[in-house]
């Protein structure tokens, strides 16, 4: 069985399928983009084998594993024969014993396995060493409301390199976005997929994002990406405050009242009680503009307080018009190409 190290092992998926010989529990937990779910035991079984292993030894837990496994070889090839292929990218948690057993499996059968050094974990550590490379970071920074993701898809149709990360995270960034929120993958995955959209661009050129917190919901950035974001240059965009309630009640009015009543709640402590409590009548009144307004003081003065922090990043200003992304997208790509 070849082994291949982490940036060549990813570098040929576009060729050959990557079968994720770990439990099924663990590649819920994070896997590697695109990877196929192939466990050489389910969860059950690997807990077995590791509970025999620090019981009984190695030579008694590669008994009860050749017991697990025998019986399931022919459908392990049958299931590789469905993939209509001839070469594998394979790998487990750290390169032992579960991908050298696949790998002789497949081989035998008269495929070709390519195995991951140092397994997932090496993976992981190729991961976190890549958001240590230099990157030419453009963050878009604006008040709430202001469309920072309308001009990052505007960015990507003039042929910008973007990363959403909001969309990654499957979160919009606050006790709103929250609501809209249909569940988010775990941090381990955010991360992943967040590598595999760097592993597109070349991060000579800008690369650009929102101005995002180090926790988007429930998951966070890595810390060396996040940085790297935060010291680089910020292009502020305003917009008129009617037209940002606007934009926040179009994005939010979609949801039902109650849910948007606890989004509310939950931010009591910073809004204050009584315009709390203002905003909540408003949108039991159905007055989602009103509420909107009573909400936007919150964020405008907790926007003022973080642009303070950074107005020594900010290389331009600009004012947005209603509208007009795809104007400003054109703009910001050709200044910063």
């Amino acid at each position: 069985m070849h082994l291949l190290e982490a940036e060549e092992f990813l570098s040929k998926r576009a060729a050959y399928p990557v079968l994720d010989i770990r439990s099924p529990s663990e590649y819920l937990q994070g896997h590697i983009p695109g990877a196929v779910s192939f466990p050489l035991f389910s969860d059950q079984e690997r807990a077995q084998v590791g509970k025999t292993y620090k019981l009984m030894g190695k030579r008694e837990a590669l008994k009860v594993g050749l017991e697990k496994v025998g019986p399931k070889m022919a459908e392990y090839v049958r299931k590789a024969e469905a993939l209509e292929t001839q070469t594998f990218l394979i790998h487990c948690w750290r390169g032992g014993m579960r991908s050298s057993s696949m790998g002789w499996l497949l081989n035998t059968a008269g495929f070709e396995a390519l195995a991951l050094t140092g397994g997932y974990k090496a993976y992981r550590g190729f991961l976190i060493q890549k958001f240590n490379d230099p990157i030419n970071f453009k963050v878009i920074t604006g008040s709430t409301g202001t469309g920072k993701t309308a001009l990052l898809k505007a960015l990507i149709e003039v042929g910008a390199q973007v990363i959403d990360l909001e969309a990654l995270a499957n979160h919009n960034g606050s006790s709103f976005g929250n609501q809209l929120s249909h569940g988010q993958p775990s941090t381990e995955q955010f991360q992943n997929n967040l590598l595999e959209e760097l592993l597109r661009f070349d991060l000579r050129k800008p690369v650009w994002v929102e101005d995002e917190s180090f926790m988007i919901g429930k998951v966070h950035v890595p810390e060396a990406f996040y940085l790297q974001k935060q010291s680089a240059d910020h292009i502020h965009v305003s917009l008129a405050r009617p037209i940002r309630v606007n934009n926040l009640v179009s994005t939010y009015g979609v949801l039902p009242a109650e849910q948007l009543i606890r989004a509310t709640e939950s931010i009591r402590k910073k809004l204050g009680g009584k315009e709390t409590d203002a905003a909540i009548h408003a949108i039991k009144n159905e007055n989602l503009h009103e509420a909107a307004c009573f909400i936007l003081r919150y964020y405008d003065k907790a926007y003022e307080k973080s642009l303070e922090n950074k107005k020594d990043r900010i290389v331009a200003s600009l004012t947005l018009e209603e509208g007009k992304y795809l104007a400003l997208a054109n703009y910001l790509h050709s200044t910063y190409a």
